[in-house]
């Protein structure tokens, strides 16, 4: 068996590579191609988090794995991040285990990943401004992944602690060739942006209809079980996007409370969710219908996507000899 850990993965993975290897592996999962069961999550209320299991298939990949993923929210300013994660991958002909990953890299990666994935599918063309909500690990993964597939030219930076998100705008002054700031708040960040990227594990919505351009696409990844990213507003009147419906309607803790809530309240149905980014890489539904649409893609992950990132990885590591090769038996 192949072991990858952090640095090799990190090493390994190409985020190109990886937005490209999206694109047909939503297309599969929504076909009805891939296999992604419903996760299952073991909960661990007193802190409220969990460990869940996700199993997929791509054929078109030739991948067939299981990720192990933890998530703990107040992890969040600590040394540990909010999500840890290992995944295995097994011979899709035999059933045989064939390596073992470190996932953390590869949840940050992949996550953001399909988020550029979805921006390149409905965001306006010339958008040029980023609001980078959050300040963490996600944060700063959406800030490099998204600048690949749209002409950034200034980013401006939010979160809860202004130090922190003056900390995140220098640091990424220091990669990308963008203008970045720091926001005196969300309003400020969202103010004029063609881009908003909301990574936070908010109680209280960070996207604010009052905040929003017209045209804007937002991107919302974050995860609170007790809270929202994305207000009714927002909810109501943008093109809703999603992995799989499947997915981010499901029940708590798997489902998406900026969809469920909604719902639950009566605002919209579950059919306000106009398509799943696999239908718009197909062209079975349209994108962006005008200038001006507020467009909302709302994630909660898949394991199609960690199947496409450990593919990457994996071929990766076999044409460069990285990594260590341990016998089970």
């Amino acid at each position: 068996m192949l072991v990858l850990g952090r640095s090799h993965v990190e090493a390994l993975l190409d985020m190109d590579a990886l937005i490209d290897a999206l694109a047909p592996a939503m297309a599969d999962l929504s076909a009805g191609h891939a296999s992604a069961p419903d996760r299952v999550a073991a909960l661990v209320r007193e802190r409220e988090g969990f460990l869940a299991a996700m199993p997929g298939f791509v054929p078109s990949a030739g991948v067939l794995m299981s990720k192990l993923v933890s998530l703990f929210p107040h992890n969040a300013g600590t040394r540990l991040p909010t999500h840890q994660a290992l995944i295995v991958v097994f011979d899709p002909d035999t059933g045989e285990p064939v390596a073992l990953l470190d996932g953390t890299v590869i949840t940050a990666a992949r996550t953001a990943a399909c988020s550029a994935l979805s921006v390149r599918l409905l965001a306006r063309e010339d958008a040029a401004v980023l609001a980078i909500l959050g300040t963490g690990v996600q944060a700063r993964s959406h800030a490099r992944a998204i600048c690949r597939v749209r002409p950034v030219r200034q980013i401006r930076v939010a979160g809860r602690d202004p130090a922190k998100a003056a900390a995140l705008a220098e640091e990424l002054s220091s990669v990308l060739e963008a203008e970045v700031r720091a926001a005196s708040g969300y309003a400020d960040a969202l103010d004029g942006a063609d881009i908003a990227a909301a990574t936070t594990h908010a109680l209280h919505p960070v996207i604010r209809r009052p905040w929003l351009t017209p045209g804007v696409h937002i991107t919302s990844v974050g995860y609170n079980p007790a809270g929202r990213e994305v207000d009714d507003a927002t909810v109501a009147e943008a093109l809703v996007c999603v992995e799989s419906r499947r997915a981010a309607l499901a029940p708590f803790p798997a489902g998406s409370n900026d969809l469920l809530v909604p719902i639950r309240d009566g605002l919209i149905t579950a059919e306000h969710v106009h398509a799943e980014l696999g239908e718009l890489v197909a062209g079975s539904r349209p994108g962006r219908t005008s200038p001006d649409q507020i467009t909302l893609y709302k994630s909660v992950g898949v394991a199609v996507q960690d199947a496409a990132a450990a593919a990457l990885v994996v071929a990766a590591a076999r044409d460069q000899s990285i990594g260590e090769e341990i016998a089970l038996g």
